[in-house]
């Protein structure tokens, strides 16, 4: 199933591929910034790139919170990303009529973990004949994936992947379970860790998601070790500043270091 997904190129090394970028489209220069440093190290390193960024935040604890620049706006710039660097590209949809749009400008088009049941979101992706990359819901067994999976495939289109986010742990907290990797590796599609997004801490008090950054590095080198598929991450310039998720993504800076260690890790368990 592998081989059948185009982005997913054969570096001749069994390396991972990497979906990164930051959480959000917040203007031209940050997000060029962030493609291009990712895309030079990707390419030192020969793993396969794809380049990851929302064109608009659905899913915000507060009204307040920070969406985006602008739909049309948002996905020109990734579409001149995508073309400038010759990059494949991924976003997220939110509802059934966001597909066909949003499939104009990007390669992927990923499903938010809180909408991996919607039928008709999960149609609509599949009727772009756009991979699709379906998050793991926060409240699902891995087991239960295959037939989120099941109705894109029966919609016409084989081109899926399965990314895990982890599973929800009391009110605040996540978790990852790794079996679930080699279990949703069993129904044919690659499987996709993401690091940051289970890193959240969500629910908290001032209605603004917490996360621990700090431990990136120890989530991401168990998942290559497991053997997954892929790995997802956030990236930012300045966390700190970052319009949407800031509390779990990663310093652009620290990436090189993390992706030479996983890079190392993955040579000696493939």
């Amino acid at each position: 199933m592998i081989a059948e997904i185009p982005f997913i190129k054969n570096t001749g090394n069994g390396n991972f591929f990497l979906l990164a970028g930051p959480c959000v489209v917040e203007g031209e220069e940050m997000l060029y910034h962030t493609a291009e440093t990712i895309k030079r190290i990707t390419d030192k390193l020969r793993i396969p790139f794809v380049f990851k960024a929302s064109y608009r935040k659905a899913n915000r604890s507060r009204i307040d919170s920070f969406t985006g620049i602008g739909d049309r706006e948002a996905l020109e710039l990734l579409r001149r990303v995508r073309a400038d660097l010759q990059v494949p590209v991924v976003t997220d949809i939110h509802s059934a009529d966001e597909a066909a749009m949003a499939a104009e400008y990007v390669d992927i088009l990923q499903i938010p973990a809180f909408l991996c049941r919607q039928t008709d979101l999960l149609e609509a992706a599949a009727k772009t004949g756009k991979v699709v990359n379906i998050k793991k819901g926060q409240f699902l067994s891995p087991e239960a994936m295959k037939f989120a999976a099941q109705k894109v495939v029966d919609s016409g289109n084989p081109r899926v992947m399965l990314t895990d986010r982890g599973t929800m742990f009391g009110y605040g907290d996540l978790i990852i379970d790794y079996r679930g990797i080699p279990t949703m590796q069993s129904f044919g599609y690659p499987v996709v860790l993401d690091i940051t997004h289970s890193l959240q801490q969500p629910n908290q008090s001032s209605g603004v998601t917490g996360g621990r950054p700090d431990l990136i590095e120890t989530v991401a080198k168990a998942g290559i070790a497991v053997g997954v598929d892929g790995i997802f991450l956030e990236t930012h310039p300045n966390p700190s500043v970052a319009k949407s998720d800031g509390a779990n993504m990663l310093k652009l800076d620290y990436l090189e270091a993390l992706l030479t260690k996983l890079v190392a890790i993955r040579k000696v368990v493939v």
